[in-house]
């Protein structure tokens, strides 16, 4: 017997020790943690100031392979608006060297205004952008691709008006102006000779209509952020491409438990009259369908749906899982099951401030792996 309490004295003080040295370790392993992530919230900090944050910008995409450059962002609350009924407005500045040897500059407004009665975006875009393209259809004539350079200026700026809850309604304008260049010999673009292949100029005048309830702008949890849009491109406003484009864009967003958030997208396009083979609709990229090849598939009328589910994981770090499936076609009747392009991944989340703005890192599986790393979500 006392052989046996001996042995279970032994036993209880090894355990004890055992685990005392485990939760040593284990809180060494926090501690560890708390620092690494005490350091990132630092370092946000030191580039974020009181109106501006300036970081180096990094982007990586099949599109643009790897960008490095300078990012300017400034998220405020206009006329210094404190109450939480206004939207954050947002003006970021982005020049880009990729790679692929393309020159990006980029700004773009987002102005709330009037406790949310009013909204401007506005974007301004130069672009010396080397690109691929595949032809035209769900199944293009290139597996690969051939290059072709595109120099051009873009500009859009629409106004919104709220005429009753959550619904938006304005006018929108569009111009830009390609120079192409550098296309391959005898390749498919110079011997099909799509529309636009040496080059566009667009003019557009629209209409937007919205109904957006998301409880926050960066990072919804909750509510409806769906547009309705129509451009008309003419002679007469000084385009010399004339045809009309639709666009439906629907995005619900459902909060799952514990801040764990579903977002679901259904976008919608359609495309009549003479379109440049630029401007038709396209699907892939960072946007629509992450592990395509921006333009891989285009034609008249696309539709791409989207699912993200979104989790934080511990402070400001948080993870997402998406899927998407997607089809380009001639005409609407085409559409069908069988034609859709599948695919989906995963992706890392760091947010930068209080407000929910993101810097996020994609994983994604389709016809290639990809990797897109930039600021905000995709839906």
């Amino acid at each position: 017997m006392k052989k046996m309490m001996l042995f279970l004295g032994l036993f209880w003080y090894a355990s004890g020790i055992l685990l005392a040295q485990g939760v040593e370790e284990a809180d060494r392993k926090a501690g560890v943690a708390e620092s690494l992530f005490d350091f990132g919230d630092a370092v946000i900090d030191f580039i974020s100031g009181e109106k501006w944050a300036i970081i180096p910008a990094v982007v990586y995409s099949p599109e643009t392979s790897l960008g490095l450059g300078a990012r300017a962002i400034r998220v405020f609350r206009f006329q210094n608006d404190s109450s939480k009924v206004l939207r954050p407005s947002t003006l970021p500045i982005t020049f880009l060297y990729t790679l692929n040897n393309q020159t990006i500059f980029t700004t773009e407004l987002d102005l709330w205004a009037n406790e949310n009665r009013d909204y401007l975006n506005a974007r301004f875009e130069l672009s010396n952008f080397p690109f691929r393209y595949f032809g035209i259809g769900n199944d293009p004539l290139l597996a690969e691709g051939e290059f072709y350079t595109t120099r051009f200026a873009y500009f859009h700026l629409n106004y919104e008006r709220k005429i009753a809850k959550g619904v938006y309604l304005g006018p929108r304008y569009e111009f830009r102006i390609d120079d192409i260049r550098d296309r391959e010999v005898g390749g498919v673009l110079e011997s099909t000779q799509p529309l636009g292949f040496d080059g566009q100029r667009l003019s557009g005048l629209g209409i937007v209509s919205k109904y957006d309830t998301r409880d926050n702008i960066f990072q919804p949890s909750q509510g409806w952020n769906n547009s309705l849009s129509w451009m008309g491109f003419a002679s007469f406003l000084g385009s010399n491409f004339t045809f009309s484009q639709y666009m439906l864009d629907l995005r619900k967003y459902l909060n799952v438990t514990h801040n764990q958030v579903l977002a679901v997208q259904s976008w919608w396009s359609f495309t009549t009259g003479e379109a440049p083979f630029q401007h038709i609709s396209l699907i892939g990229g960072s946007d629509r369908m992450r592990g395509y090849f921006e333009g891989r598939y285009r034609d008249r009328h696309a539709m791409v749906h989207q699912l993200e589910y979104r989790l934080p994981v511990y402070r400001n770090f948080g993870m997402v899982f998406f899927g998407h499936a997607g089809q380009v076609a001639q005409s609407p009747e085409q559409f069908d099951w069988s034609r859709f392009r599948y695919g989906g991944g995963f992706g890392f989340r760091y947010k930068l401030n209080q407000d929910g703005l993101n810097i996020r890192l994609d994983i994604a599986f389709g016809d290639q792996r990809a990797f897109y790393f930039g600021l905000n979500e995709v839906i």
